[in-house]
């Protein structure tokens, strides 16, 4: 039972990130982003590549890079060539299944039994004893929810808000909605990116958990 709770609070605290983003473009901008199905796996494999390189933090900051990146493609879709919001999500996320591939090697899987990552590091510290991976992903969901909160406050964040409640009266108010749509899909997609990228490293947690339960 302890097993199924740590896992589902793990979890929880994992996909909260993709709640703050589908928030942001969903509700904030009004736009259905389907990009969020396959950002989701792409900062997965940039975290999982870069873990087996050696590089845990490294792959969790390129993971949210990456994100916001396929974020950007769906909003110069939208913006610029003039694509429905759908379908540039749509797009998207059928070219990221190449890029996933790519981005892992052309492999369909990257073990990291005998690599280290985040959660690993941080339990050599002693925090928390069993509780350590979901005190780590609380931190930075706490973080990540704070940061939204601040930037929502801010002229840009207010700019956002607004071109999702009335896209005319932003443009008559001298304020460049596109630019406002590109950051919040940016933004957006970089929580998906951040989501993911944790999600990679965590599988190696839930192994030895599930090991440990049985």
């Amino acid at each position: 039972m302890l097993y199924i709770i740590q896992t589902a609070l793990q979890l929880g605290c994992v996909y909260s990130f993709v709640a703050l983003a589908l928030f942001l473009s969903y509700r904030i901008l009004d736009i259905a982003d389907l990009t969020t199905d396959g950002c989701f796996v792409l900062g997965m494999a940039v975290s999982v590549s870069c873990c087996a390189g050696g590089h845990p933090f490294a792959g969790v900051i390129l993971g949210m890079i990456a994100g916001g990146c396929a974020g950007c493609v769906t909003a110069i879709l939208q913006t610029r060539l003039g694509v429905p919001s759908i379908l540039a999500g749509i797009v998207t996320n059928t070219g990221l299944y190449t890029i996933n591939l790519m981005a892992m090697g052309w492999s369909s899987n990257i073990s990291l039994l005998k690599n280290e990552t985040i959660f690993s590091l941080f339990k050599k510290t002693n925090i928390g004893g069993a509780w350590n991976a979901i005190i780590l992903v609380g931190m930075i969901a706490l973080c990540a929810m704070v940061l939204m909160k601040w930037f929502l406050s801010t002229r840009l964040g207010l700019s956002i808000r607004a071109t999702g409640d009335n896209r005319d009266m932003v443009s008559a108010s001298s304020i460049n909605p596109k630019f406002t749509i590109l950051v919040g899909l940016v933004v957006a997609n970089m929580f998906t990116g951040l989501s993911g990228a944790l999600a990679g490293q965590l599988q190696k947690v839930q192994i030895s958990m599930r090991e440990a339960a049985l």
